[in-house]
């Protein structure tokens, strides 16, 4: 079961929804960063359970701490192994479920790949697991941060029908997180956490998407053939759990457009090149070109409700099947952080493949 991501910036994560704790061991940060718990735990708390009144009702402190990788605060370019102790597992939920496929989750397909499952809570499959991914991710957004200044700021853009309006220019955390749907539009917003509330309490669920900006990222991260910079930003954050789709730039939409309309023509803005339109997101050929890096993650509605549908047991038997234990209406919200982790990982693993392809010989 592979569960390593990344080559030079590469991170390992473990644990179980309802083990003794999950976490992330990072194999290549570069030594001397600082970095501390709190570093960690601001991002940890934008992702953990309980936060507001339309996510789930699970109470986990999430607090994460640093075992390995660091002396007198700073990385010693070891391994940083970062581990979450869970707290509020409630096993006996899951109990009823042992023996049943739940509609649109990992039970049956993780039986027919390993003949083996952990039924509490979906194990690995369970969105716990992205605990390790936003520790990880918080490390790599400070050094880009540092080091280049880059800015990657994610948010809401939709919940089903409900668009936000949003200037990719200039939103940032502080407007993301003013609310608790995690949408810089304020009218929208309003309107997304009633429909969260009122799907609620009909026992369904939502879905939408998560739009993301990355600005000041230096041209020449990615590669032009199998490793390009899209490619590795779409295999990121497709897997992250209930995620079923992801655009970059124009996307879809990019198809009603001819190559005239299309292509983002350069000029040069006080010795710098820059393009007019950026309708490739950032990308070209694979490789950033310096504009921001656009891009949209579709996340389905949650697959756990309380509404009445059938499935089969393990043994093959037609069943009715309700959903029980604490879970997300609407996943969006703490989704944002999860993509933003995915992403800045992507982004510090091609920056040190970067320097180390041009400083070779230096």
């Amino acid at each position: 079961m592979p569960n390593t991501f990344g080559k030079l910036y590469k991170i390992t994560t473990w644990g179980e929804s309802h083990g003794e704790a999950v976490g992330v061991t990072i194999d290549g940060c570069p030594p001397g960063i600082e970095i501390s718990n709190e570093d960690i735990q601001f991002e940890l708390n934008r992702r953990k359970p309980g936060q507001s009144e339309i996510t789930t009702q699970r109470k986990e402190n999430d607090l994460a701490e640093i075992l390995s990788g660091t002396f007198e605060g700073k990385t010693l370019g070891s391994p940083v192994q970062i581990t979450v102790t869970n707290k509020d597992a409630r096993s006996k939920d899951y109990d009823a479920l042992k023996d049943i496929y739940r509609p649109s989750h990992a039970d049956y397909t993780y039986d027919i790949k390993y003949g083996i499952r952990n039924w509490k809570g979906g194990g690995r499959a369970s969105a716990r697991e992205t605990i390790g991914r936003v520790a990880a991710g918080a490390i790599a957004k400070k050094i880009l941060k540092q080091k280049f200044n880059i800015d990657i700021v994610g948010y809401v853009k939709s919940i089903q029908n409900l668009v936000a309006n949003v200037n990719t220019n200039t939103v940032n955390l502080t407007d993301v997180e003013k609310n608790i749907v995690r949408c810089p539009d304020d009218k929208i917003a309003v309107k997304m956490i009633d429909m969260i509330k009122e799907i609620r309490k009909t026992g369904d669920s939502l879905g939408g998407v998560v739009e993301l900006v990355c600005r000041n990222v230096p041209p020449g991260l990615g590669e032009p053939v199998f490793d390009k910079l899209e490619a590795e930003l779409g295999k990121a954050v497709l897997s992250i759990p209930a995620c079923k789709g992801f655009e970059i730039g124009s996307g879809f939409n990019g198809t009603l457009m001819l190559g005239s309309e299309h292509n983002d023509e350069f000029y040069m803005n006080n010795g710098k090149v820059e393009t007019k339109t950026n309708y490739s997101g950032g990308i070209q050929g694979g490789i950033s070109n310096g504009a921001n890096i656009l891009l949209k993650a579709a996340f389905k509605p949650t697959g756990t409700i309380i509404k009445t549908q059938n499935t089969v047991t393990n043994s093959g038997k037609e069943v009715e099947f309700g959903g029980r234990g604490r879970h997300d209406p609407c996943v969006l919200p703490r989704a944002v952080p999860i993509v933003e982790s995915m992403v800045a990982i992507v982004l510090m693993d091609h920056s040190l493949r970067q320097h180390a392809q041009n400083h070779f010989i230096d």
